[in-house]
Parts: structure tokens; sequence; C-alpha cells
């Protein structure tokens, strides 16, 4: 499982790096009000993806079922089954694309940018539904636990959009050049994932002929929910940017945008640990291994919430100043604003989101957290159109993390029950070594901003470096020292050696 979780790392890592890259190089090129507008457009556009009705996440779980049962007849009905239906939800898609498009001219979108925005909106269109199909190869590799090769692949993914993107806008620097890229970069990533499936399973088909009307009722019956789940995500994390264009302004969307983008990675970091447990609970569900569950659920609850404490002290502390240098001075009092807000709730929504959902999702029991994100992400929507006028930015940011940490402490007590575990015993595992050992890490921050005022690359990356390893020390002899559920002992024993030699 390590392998796997680290395996999504380095994605993740690459994806950071180049984002490091491609957003300011963006920013500069199609300026604040241009990429105001490509963010407003992939808001919507995002709203399209809602089409996909729950049904990836429900692939990925009965694909793992059925392969941990040996039986590849129902998994290739499953993926006849999917195949149908993201065919089908695609055409929909496209002609729901063309009838909201009329709407984005509904936001005051700058003099100028007005056919620019059109076609980029029908190219990002075409680009979320013939995504659907693009959907199913993923799914096959997942449910077969083959992470890295996956991510192998997403990362040249990651590598050709920046190098085509840098290319491109250097050359025609338009909203349709970067719609364009995301369809280039969409074709390269199914066929190459498509080509790997038939060379390395060769008993699984991707066929329409096996589409299976009892497998779709199954399906359907359990990707409701999932779809409830996204489009809580939805509200949550991709409504802020239509929120302000509708009451605030289209130009100040980059300065949210940019401290929700470091939020997200974040996110991704701990969701990274999501896309392994999800599938393995399902199979530990699935042959009735239940206390092997139960130490998944705490153990990397655990990491979890200590990976989050690590990298939120930094966002908080140093993260204003980090956007500045990163994209502009004028950025780190606005956009920094937003992300300390948005890091406050993320201390408790980001462990529940990164385990304790995708466990739930993955024994088969995603209704209560769905109707539950749902209820959280209208919420959110509520909290932000209120409170975007009088508090402008950060108003929006709190209609935002109020209601993550809301949902966040009523899934983790719905995980507990379903697994039986008292919440005291989730607590005194999980938090307080956790957050104790994060003090140590805090202090060395403050001196860092208060004592040593850090400013620039050097400063910045230096006290990042000097945090993770303070991290790492505080992990290994305090965190988990003596763990009754993770034997830290034979690593340090090798590090001592490694050290001695």
């Amino acid at each position: 499982m390590l392998r796997n979780v680290g395996s999504n790392w380095v994605l993740l890592a690459v994806n950071v790096a180049t984002t490091y890259v491609l957003t300011p190089f963006i920013i500069r090129t199609l300026g604040n009000d241009g990429y105001g507008t490509w963010t407003l457009i992939a808001s919507i556009c995002g709203y399209i993806g809602l089409f996909a009705l729950g049904v990836p996440v429900a692939c990925v779980r009965y694909l793992a079922q059925h392969l941990a049962k040996g039986d590849l007849g129902k998994v290739n009905a499953t993926i006849g089954s999917c195949a149908g239906l993201y065919l089908g939800v695609g055409a929909i898609a496209v002609l729901a694309g063309a009838s909201v498009m009329p709407l984005l001219h509904t936001f005051a979108i700058p003099e100028g940018l007005e056919a620019q925005a059109s076609l980029s909106f029908g190219l990002m269109t075409i680009y979320v539904s013939a995504g659907f199909i693009g959907l199913l190869p993923e799914g096959i590799m997942l449910a077969h636990h083959d992470f890295v090769v996956r991510n192998a692949v997403r990362i040249s993914v990651l590598l050709l959009r920046l190098g085509l993107s840098v290319l491109l806008l250097t050359l025609r620097p338009t909203l349709a050049v970067l719609a364009l890229v995301q369809l280039a970069c969409l074709s390269f990533d199914v066929s190459t994932t498509w080509y790997l499936i038939v060379k390395r399973y060769p008993g699984v088909r991707i066929s329409v002929a096996d589409f299976d009307w009892r497998m779709v009722r199954q399906i359907f019956s359990f990707s409701l929910y999932v779809l409830l789940l996204t489009a809580g995500a939805r509200l949550a994390f991709e409504t802020d940017a239509i929120v302000i264009g509708a009451f605030l302004d289209v130009s100040v969307i980059p300065f949210y945008v940019i401290a929700n983008s470091l939020i997200v990675y974040l996110m991704e970091l701990v969701v990274s640990i999501a896309a392994v447990v999800s599938p393995m609970a399902t199979r530990l569900h699935a042959e009735g291994r239940m206390d092997e569950l139960r130490t998944i659920f705490l153990k990397w609850s655990k990491v979890a919430l200590s990976i989050t404490i690590v990298a939120g002290l930094f966002l908080i502390v140093l993260g204003p100043r980090f956007v500045g240098w990163w994209i502009d001075p004028s950025y780190e009092q606005p956009a920094g604003r937003v992300l300390q807000i948005l890091m406050a709730s993320s201390f408790v929504f980001l462990p529940v989101r990164g385990v304790a959902l995708p466990i739930l999702i993955g024994i088969g029991k995603p209704q209560r957290p769905a109707i539950g994100f749902i209820a959280s992400g209208l919420l959110n929507l509520g909290l932000s159109v209120a409170l975007a006028r009088p508090l402008g930015l950060a108003g929006v940011a709190l209609g935002t993390a109020i209601p993550n940490g809301l949902f966040a402490a009523g899934v983790l007590a719905i995980a507990c029950r379903e697994l039986e575990i008292g919440a005291w015993t989730y607590f005194r595992y999980v938090v307080p070594k956790a957050a104790l050992g994060g003090i140590p890490t805090l202090a060395l921050l403050l001196w860092f901003r208060l004592g040593l005022g850090v400013q620039g690359l050097f400063g910045l990356a230096a006290a990042g470096a000097a945090t993770v390893f303070l991290f790492a020390l505080t992990w290994i002899f305090f965190v988990y020292r003596r763990d009754p559920l993770v034997d830290v002992s034979p690593h340090l024993a090798r590090l001592l050696a490694w050290g001695r030699a």
C-alpha cells in the first residue's frame, strides 16, 4: 500500500512543480482578466462533469470487488456497462454545454474577451464530455491496484501539458489555445492508458457488447450517492469563482483561486491516500477482514492528520509570503488571508476526506456522507453569497471553511460507528501525539517569519526544508515512537546504521 501511496505523492509533486511554473506564466500571459475568465469557464464546465453520475467511483468499487472474487465475466460486464454509460452521458453533456453557453454572458466578461470566452467554453465542453470515456481506462488500472504505472502515464501528461502550454501560449496567448491543450493531453492520456490495459490485462475487454442492464442498475444504486458526493465537492471547492464573478468582479477571481489552489494541492496529497484506501477497503470488507480495515482506518488517519498539520502550519505562517513571491507582491495580502481561513478548517476536513470518507465508499456506505456533503455544499453556497459583498474574498472563504468543518465532524462520527470504533479510541490514537508534534514546527516557522523575516526563494526554501527535517525527526522520535499500529523501529535502526556508516 505504501508503494502505491508513494507513487501518488510523486505524481502530486510533479503536478505541483508544473503548476508552480505554469500558473504565473499564464497569469502574466493572459492578465488577471484573462485568467479570471478562464477560471470562470472551468468552474462552469466543471458542473457539466456531474453528468458522470458518480459512475467512475462505482466502476472502481465493483471492478475491485469482482477482481477480488476472480469473476472475470462480471469484470468485463462492468467495463462494458460503464463504457455504454459514458458514451451516453458524453452526448448528453455536449447538449447541456450548448444550452448553458448563453449564461456565460450574464457575467461581466471583460471587453475584448467575449468571443474568446465563447470559443473556449465550447472547446471545454467537448473536453469534459470526451473525458467521460477517458475515465474508464483509469478505473480499470486503479481496480487492479496498478497505481505506479498509471501515475507514470499521468506524469507524462503533466509534462506534455506544461510543454504545450508554454510553447503555444508564447506563440498565441488566447483562451482557446489553453482549451486545445487540454484536449490534446486528454487524447494522449486515453490512448496510452488503453494500450497499456490491452498489454497488461489480457482477459480484460473494453467492449460495449458486454453492456448489461442488470449491472447498470447495480452501478446506479451505488453511484447515485457518489454523484451527491461529487456535487457537494463541486459546490464546496469549484463554485467560489462563480460567486466572485457574480457578486464581486472577474478580475479578483485569481486572488482567491491562487490561495484555494494551495489548499487543493494539499488535499490531493491527502486524497492520494484515499485512492488506495477505497479499493482496499472494498476488498477487505468483501473478505470479512474487519480488524485489518479498522487498523488501516486508524493508522492512515493519523498519517493524514500529521501531514495536514505540518503542511498547514507552513501555509498559515509563511503561505501568504510565498504567494506574494510566487505570483506578485500584490497577491500576498488578499490571497494570504483567504489561504489562512481555508487552511484553518482543513485541519479537521482533510484527514476525514482522505481516509474516513473513502473507507465508507469502499464498504458501500456512501448514503449519509453523500447527503451530508450536498447539505454542506448548499450551506457553502448560501454563506458565500451572503458574505461576499460585506466581507469580500474573506467572506467567500468563510463560506467554504465553516461547512467543511461541520461535514468532517459528521462523517467521522459515521465512520467510527460503521467500523465499530469508539470516538474516544479514534481521538486518543490519532490526535494527541500528532498535534503535540506540530508545536516545535509552529515555533520554528514563527521564528523564521517574525525573527528572521524570511523573504524570497532562498529564505522560503530554507524554511521549508528546515520544517520538513524537524517534522521528520518529530515523527520518528515522538509521534510514532512506540506506536501500537506502526512499528518504526526497523526504519529507525536502518537510519542510525546509515548515519554511522
